[in-house]
């Protein structure tokens, strides 16, 4: 998503540059197409989670996986971009010379690209493997373990008792997804997430158009989280309030839908048209809390002494974040730790020359902030190019403050696990990640190029 994007940007907004988006996959479409389980959708709506230069105009706001990727595909083929992806390529290390202005790229397959501009669209976890907990007793499970990031084709759990461990978002869309075919579906939670029902077909879009729903969008969500930032306590009582209106009868808010954090200090999960709750009203699927003892032959015992039955278990454990697609970058021969750079305008690092990492919003879609980001790349590769600049380098001001915040700012496990590896915030504005698009948009948009933290240089390389 993030690169088909860049490539949309680049070719109408900065058109001198030429391009070539490496992509380690042999297919396109990033997210959209690696994950295959179950009921795959979207955790954001489509209109402000789809590009602004395509609007989205199918009658579902969250959307399937499948329809997702069949969108991504046909904007990279309609405007060409298709043809600059090369497939296979994973890039493992990447070298900036400064005698030359120039990266040095280098793919597993020994291959080497040059480039003037590096800018790293991969988001910001594995693709080979997501986060396994280890869990005691793991071996004696005589069924299948399935983890959802690689989903087998041939698994069947129909009729099956199925344990679904986790309570993000990949746990609240599977419960409902596999609870038609199973025998019984049991989420199986360490700590609850906040939960809000959103109908999935938005019937305004055909009335004012898709534009005026994204707007309407993106200033709702903004008001919900600045809502939860300013009165916690209030909007924890009212989430909570409309999922106990949607539980079947015997099933407690507290302390199954009651979580220990305040909202939005974690993602806040969606279910489209409450499905999660239609499937526990329906008797087909139900919530435990609690903590893990160990697995057992025929499935999870909790320290409780609870004992779940399962045939099937699949760990919902989240994540495994990195940094740059796990790049190793050098400059000038220097070798770079992500967790010692300050970010910069959220996407560029101090020190670091020619360099953006493309990262989305953690509260609110994702796209919102990529694409700002990637207009943003294009402003300063225009300015390079009108004042025959060949270097920009952010600096970190040297009374600039280390406030130890991770580039972002959630207590999410995922996030919280990642905390060695990720940049970090400075005291200083231009060196945070604010996480509020309506105050990006100005300052991405409008902010000057030469802010005083960017440094140029001019390096008389021929090219």
């Amino acid at each position: 998503m993030s690169g088909i994007g860049a490539a949309y940007r680049l070719q109408t907004e900065s058109p001198g540059r030429s391009y070539a988006i490496l992509e380690a996959r042999e297919t396109s479409g990033g997210t959209w197409d690696l994950f295959r389980y179950p009921g795959v959708r979207s955790d954001s709506d489509m209109f402000t989670l789809g590009y602004p230069f395509r609007p989205w105009r199918e009658p579902k706001s969250i959307a399937a996986g499948r329809t997702i990727l069949d969108y991504l595909r046909d904007t990279a083929a309609e405007n060409g971009i298709d043809k600059h992806i090369r497939y296979g390529r994973r890039v493992v290390s990447a070298a900036w010379s400064t005698p030359e202005a120039r990266w040095t790229v280098r793919t597993a397959t020994g291959e080497e690209w040059t480039c003037s501009f590096l800018y790293v669209c991969t988001g910001y976890y594995r693709y080979d493997s997501g986060y396994e907990a280890d869990f005691p007793g793991r071996e004696s499970f005589t069924g299948p373990i399935v983890h959802p990031q690689h989903w087998p084709e041939d698994l069947d759990w129909t009729g099956k008792r199925v344990v679904i461990i986790g309570s993000g978002a990949t746990a609240v869309t599977l419960v409902p997804a596999m609870a038609d075919r199973a025998a019984h579906v049991t989420m199986l939670q360490r700590s609850p997430s906040y939960l809000l029902a959103l109908p999935t077909r938005e019937g305004a879009a055909r009335r004012v158009g898709p534009h005026v729903v994204r707007a309407r969008n993106v200033l709702l969500t903004w008001a919900l989280y600045q809502a939860a930032q300013r009165w916690p306590d209030r909007v924890a009582r009212a989430l909570k309030k409309g999922v106990a209106e949607q539980l079947p009868p015997g099933v407690d808010v507290d302390p199954h839908f009651s979580p220990r954090y305040a909202p939005w200090d974690q993602r806040l999960c969606v279910v489209p048209d409450g499905d999660l709750f239609a499937a526990m009203r329906a008797g087909q699927a139900s919530v435990s809390t609690g903590t893990i003892e160990s697995f057992t032959p025929d499935g999870i015992r909790l320290t409780g002494g609870e004992h779940l039955d399962a045939d099937v278990i699949v760990t919902a454990t989240g994540l495994t974040m990195v940094a740059f697609g796990e790049i190793a970058l050098t400059v000038d021969g220097r070798e770079i730790n992500s967790a010692d750079l300050h970010v910069y305008k959220g996407m560029m690092f101090d020190g670091v020359p020619n360099f953006a990492w493309c990262v989305g919003y953690t509260n609110a879609s994702w796209t919102l902030r990529a694409d700002l980001t990637s207009r943003y790349v294009c402003r300063l590769l225009n300015y390079l190019a009108r004042h025959r600049i060949d270097i920009a380098t952010p600096t970190l001001p040297a009374d600039a403050h280390d406030t130890g915040e991770p580039l972002m700012a959630l207590s999410s496990g995922y996030v919280q696990r990642a905390a060695s590896v990720l940049p970090r915030q400075s005291d200083r504005r231009t060196w945070r990640m604010i996480n509020n698009y309506l105050l990006d948009l100005p300052r991405m948009r409008l902010s000057r190029i030469d802010d005083g933290d960017m440094m140029f240089a001019r390096i008389k390389t021929g090219a």
